[in-house]
């Protein structure tokens, strides 16, 4: 930000009525609502209103008159808004209530009634202002998630509210449940609730996008040989055929066992795992080791 002074258009010895005259001046000019659209003029608006409340605090100014405070005077630059009430609001700017207008509203000017309209304005806006939003955070079952549910929240001051899970909810997901938040302080709506989903891990299900993946533990007899074996879905086990001479990694899909969302539905991705006897087995172990590879069979030939 400009040296303060000069963007008043000011001396560093000027008194408190000449800074304010000062920027009465060039508040009648710059001001938004007698300039819309011109972004320039908001800019400088906001810069000469900036410069103002350093310069009209004398504990402010004789700070940054100190070096003990820089330009900003240490105040957040304001968000953009169509009143500077609004882009004023919430940074401690004596412009960020209708009341902060009571000195240019006193005269009889075109200026002075716009201020006092805004104020009026201002005052409305307050009166039907709706509550804030309550936010919370929910940890859902991952089956709960993808197939949809009804949760019940504790609510920190007493009291429960009961939360409906959209099937396929996705972890991170904020679910926006209107007027259930705080009450208005004046005569506006309740806010709403904001609810985070965290979804918890399953053990043995996971999501990528809208298809389910499993890994499916099969023996080696049926990895050889093929057959049918049951498979866990999130709905529930299916009979999954496994083909002849299956590999570990080898994947199969479930059409349609996945996540059902509004873009349709997922489908779950079956990866083979083949999983040796833990116990020993004398027969088995015999007919390995009597058994030849046909010729040409090497698993690693491509390493």
């Amino acid at each position: 930000m400009e040296d303060p002074y000069e963007v008043l258009g000011v001396a560093k010895t000027a008194t408190p009525e000449e800074i304010r005259k000062a920027y009465r001046q060039l508040a009648k000019k710059l001001h938004p609502d007698l300039n819309p659209g011109d972004k320039h003029a908001e800019e400088r608006f906001k810069e000469v209103s900036a410069a103002n409340e350093l310069l009209s605090d004398p504990d402010k100014r004789r700070r940054f008159d100190a070096g003990e405070i820089d330009a900003s005077g240490a105040e957040k630059a304001p968000p953009q808004g169509r009143y500077y009430r609004e882009y004023a609001s919430g940074a401690g700017h004596p412009y960020d209530s209708a009341e902060g207008y009571a000195d240019f509203a006193e005269g009889n000017d075109i200026f002075a009634e716009l201020l006092r309209r805004s104020r009026e304005q201002a005052r409305e806006q307050a009166r039907r202002a709706p509550g804030a939003d309550l936010h919370y955070e929910l940890h859902v079952p991952f089956l709960d998630a993808v197939n949809g549910a009804v949760k019940t929240i504790t609510l920190p001051q007493g009291g429960t509210m009961d939360v409906t899970i959209p099937t396929g909810v996705e972890d991170g997901q904020v679910l926006r449940l209107r007027g259930k938040g705080a009450p208005a302080p004046g005569e506006g709506p309740p806010g709403d609730a904001l609810v985070q989903i965290v979804v918890e891990p399953h053990r043995f299900f996971t999501r990528e996008g809208d298809d389910i993946l499993l890994e499916l533990p099969i023996t080696v007899k049926e990895a050889a040989l093929g057959g049918e074996v049951r498979a866990p879905t999130t709905t529930g086990g299916v009979m999954l055929r496994i083909p002849k001479r299956s590999s570990t990694g080898d994947t199969l899909r479930l059409k349609g066992k996945g996540v059902k969302t509004r873009r349709g539905a997922g489908d779950e991705l079956v990866k083979l795992k083949i999983v040796m006897p833990k116990e020993p087995d004398a027969e088995f172990e015999n007919f390995l080791a009597g058994w030849t590879p046909p010729a040409g069979y090497d698993p690693r030939k491509e390493m």
